[in-house]
Parts: structure tokens; C-alpha cells; sequence
């Protein structure tokens, strides 16, 4: 079947289907919230009924996950509840499992019944479709990885990964064992994007802080190293930016190795493609994410990384009634020709808004417009009262950076409750010591009443 090419933006199409006009939002990550958001906001009760599905309940905020996994944010404060800040728009919990683009139907897993195992399906119509499913963690081929390595893009995960930095804090304590305590004081960070720099440095700042309360460890007994197999770190900003960075974190003793792989984890030890060996108990993989694999499989046009190839005003290309943006969309930059935009939490937000106007342009009859975003600059907070940024080509770093970070994110995370939360956790923090605990137990909730049972059954 041959899909009629796209109207351009200066020819709109009204959608010709029955009031009120049933539009499918696939993702509840920054492109799914803000568009529905926006949707809710300018559609009226009689003019659309808005459906989103996603696997969780709630989107997450992700440029301040690295201070949630360092104890700076509440991690529940850093997750938006979709059900509460959409009041007109039906949540589904499900993913997105097969699409038919001719019968405007969409497949969706949910979760089973309550006493039941086995998924069960859901068949969605719909008149319009947005995209945004997102992107999943790139994993390599790489041996032992699986087994030992740690990721980074969820609030468990960083809830996760700092309750095992603190234990093991207590482990190299508490041992005789030298090698033991060596492994336990080394850490190793795969990737250096936003991601992962970010991730080393607010833990490092989190266990330099925590290491003065562990008898025998000194901050410097405490290894980092953060793996790049690029020519530099930050890669999505300017390079100015990176090599500051770098030089940052060399100065509080982190080696950073550009231009490096992983090459193997076997029995606790780490090999990189420079030669060297080491010993580490911990293992973060950040190295990069990679378009939705649901996406090549319907039937739409993706690129060569799995992406669906959209037009400017984030239709994709040979469809009239599906929209893209985020991760999982190419969508051409016009501020640099021949490039696509990144893959930042900026160009998702902004792209989520413009999204949202378009579709409401084409349920009205009127023009769409084209995306288009010049970055201002970039910022990276760095630990407590640590940044880099560059602004319109000016460079910070220090404190004024990491005020501007908290400023600028703060400004952008929806909804007036969660902003309030926010700032109260960094007040208390700024004004309280840092809590230094380490709740492994909420990893295995039911631990210590398996253990009694088994006690009673001895």
C-alpha cells in the first residue's frame, strides 16, 4: 500500500474523522508529558480524547538523576506522576507491541490481572499517533558485561548504584583482605556523556564526603575512572566544555581515559583496550543510548540508527497523521544543514511543544510550523558547588556554573509541586549534612522475612 506523501506546512490537511479526534501518545518520557500537557492545555474536553501509554506511571526527570543517585534530591522527587498532572488524558501502563499505520491500530502489552501471569494485549485506535517511545541503554557485546555491569537511566538504578557505593565504603572498612579493599575503593564509569560524567562526579563528591566517616579510608584511597572511547568527554556539547570538564575532574583526582573501550570484565577484573588492568567491584555502564527497537518494527521510515526520518515540523516522512520527536527521531536541525538535532533533553522539550502545536494546527485546518532551535549553551553540574557551562560562547565554571545548572533546571521541571520539592531538598541539603546511609534493603524487600522463615522452618 502507498502512503500519500506528507502536506507541506503551508497546506494543511484537517483531520477528517468524527469529533472528538482520538490522538495516541506512545512514551511518557519528556516528549510524551510535554506534548500531552500541551495538548490538555489547548484542546477543549469535546475536541480530542488524549490516550498515552507507557510502562510506568510516571516520567522521569532526567538531568537530575545524577544528584538523586547522590543523595542531593529525594529520587521521588524527581519522577512526575502522569496520572496527576493529566487529568483529561487516559493512562495506559503497557508498551507499544505492534502497530498497523493502514488501520490506524495500535498494539499495546499490559500487564496481567491480578492472580494471572501471563501479558495480555490491547487494541487502540486512533485518529492521530506521537511517537516518543524513547530510547533504551546501547549495550555492547562486550564479556562479562552483563554480569557485573551496573546501568544508569532509571531512578532504581541510581538509587541502586548509590546504596552499593556507600556498602562498599563499609566493606573496605571493615576488611584485612588488601586486594579486597582495593577492588571495593575502585569504581569504573563506562561512557562519558552527559550521563556518566555527571553520574562519577556527584558520587565522587557524595563518597569523598562519606569517607571521613569510615575509619582507615582517606578521599584519595578512593579510585574513579571514567572510560570514554571518544576523543573527548561530552561529546554532545562544545569541546571547549568537555576539556573543561576533564581538567575538573582530573584535578579531584578521577582519571578520565579518552579514546578507550572496555574490553572485558572476568572475575572482578576490569581490561581496557589501553592495556591496563585493575581490580573493581563497581561497574557503570553510561556508554550511550540507542533508538527504540519497536520503532523499526513498524513499518514506518527509520534511519540508519533505528530512528523514524521526520520533516521539520516532526511529522514523519510519508505519513499525514504520525508525529515524532526525541530520542527516536531524526529530525533535521535547521540551524545546522545536513545534520540531525541532538539527542538532549532540550531539543525533546521544545520539540514536545511544537509537536503538540502542529497537531492542534492540523485538527484546525491551520499552518504547521518547522523546528528550529539554535542551543544557547551547555551545563553540567559537577558535585555539590561544582559546574561547567558556556553560554552564547562565554565559559564558567565553578559555583556560578552549578547555580546556573540548579536555576535552569529547576525553571524547567514541570508542575509547581515538583519544582517546590526540589528546591526544598537542596535547601535542606545546603543547610543539613549529607545522609551517608546505605538502604540496600529496599533492593530486596522481602530479604529478612525469607530469612526468618527459614529460620522457623530450621
Amino acid at each position: 500500500m502507498t502512503t500519500p506523501p506528507p502536506p507541506s506546512a503551508s497546506t494543511p490537511t484537517p483531520v477528517s474523522a468524527p469529533t472528538p479526534v482520538r490522538i495516541l501518545l506512545v512514551g511518557g518520557g519528556h516528549v510524551g508529558l510535554y506534548a500531552a500537557l500541551r495538548l490538555q492545555q489547548r484542546l477543549r474536553p469535546d475536541e480530542a480524547e488524549l490516550t498515552l501509554v507507557d510502562p510506568k506511571s510516571y516520567m522521569t526527570y532526567q538531568p537530575l538523576l545524577a544528584e538523586a543517585a547522590a543523595g542531593a534530591v529525594d529520587p521521588r522527587h524527581v519522577v512526575v506522576p502522569l496520572r496527576r498532572i493529566l487529568p483529561r488524558v487516559q493512562v495506559v501502563l503497557g508498551r507499544l507491541s505492534a502497530l498497523s499505520p493502514a488501520t490506524h491500530r495500535a498494539t499495546v502489552t499490559v500487564p496481567p490481572p491480578v492472580q494471572q501471569q501471563t501479558e495480555r494485549d490491547l487494541q487502540l485506535d486512533y485518529d492521530l499517533l506521537v511517537l516518543a517511545p524513547g530510547a533504551v541503554p546501547r549495550i555492547l557485546p562486550v564479556p562479562g558485561l552483563a554480569e557485573h555491569g551496573i546501568g544508569f537511566g532509571s531512578v532504581q538504578e541510581a538509587v541502586s548504584l548509590r546504596n552499593h557505593v556507600l556498602t562498599q565504603l563499609d566493606l573496605a572498612s571493615s576488611t584485612r583482605d588488601a586486594a579486597l579493599r582495593e577492588a571495593a575503593l575502585t569504581f569504573v564509569f563506562v561512557g562519558g556523556g552527559y550521563a556518566g560524567t555527571g553520574a562519577i562526579a556527584e558520587l565522587e563528591d557524595m563518597a569523598r564526603y562519606a569517607a571521613r566517616h569510615y575509619p582507615g579510608i582517606q578521599p584519595d584511597d578512593l579510585h574513579w575512572v571514567l572510560v570514554e572511547a571518544g576523543d573527548r568527554i561530552l561529546p554532545e556539547t562544545e569541546p571547549d566544555v568537555g576539556l573543561r570538564t576533564t581538567a575538573e575532574l582530573r584535578g579531584r583526582n578521577i582519571e578520565v581515559r579518552v579514546g578507550t573501550r572496555l574490553e572485558s570484565v572476568h572475575d572482578g577484573v576490569v581490561a581496557l583496550s589501553d592495556g591496563s588492568q585493575f581490580a573493581a567491584r563497581t561497574l557503570v555502564w553510561t556508554a550511550g543510548v540507542r533508538a527504540h527497537p519497536v520503532l523499526r518494527e513498524t513499518g514506518l521510515a527509520c534511519d540508519a540508527q533505528g530512528r523514524l526520518r521526520c520533516d521539520a515540523t516532526l511529522r514523519v516522512l510519508g505519513t499525514t497523521d504520525v508525529w515524532a520527536a526525541g530520542d527516536g527521531a531524526a529530525v533535521p536541525d535547521l540551524t545546522r544543514p545536513g545534520e540531525c538535532c541532538a539527542a538532549t533533553a532540550q531539543h525533546a522539550v521544545r520539540q514536545a511543544r511544537v509537536l503538540a502545536d502542529n497537531v492542534v494546527a492540523q485538527l484546525r485546518g491551520e499552518r504547521a510550523v518547522e523546528y528550529r532551535y539554535e542551543s544557547k549553551g551547555s551545563l553540567t553540574s559537577l558535585g555539590l558547588h561544582k559546574g561547567v557551562a558556556q553560554l552564547r560562547g562565554r565559559a564558567l565554571h565553578g559555583r556560578t556554573a552549578w547555580l546556573l545548572h540548579r536555576a535552569v533546571h529547576l525553571r524547567r521541571m514541570p508542575t509547581l509541586d515538583r519544582k517546590a520539592r526540589v528546591l526544598a531538598d537542596w535547601t535542606l541539603a545546603g543547610l543539613l549534612k549529607r545522609e551517608i546511609v546505605s538502604m540496600g534493603a529496599l533492593e530486596q524487600p522481602r530479604a529478612g522475612f525469607e530469612t526468618l522463615m527459614e529460620l522457623d522452618q530450621d
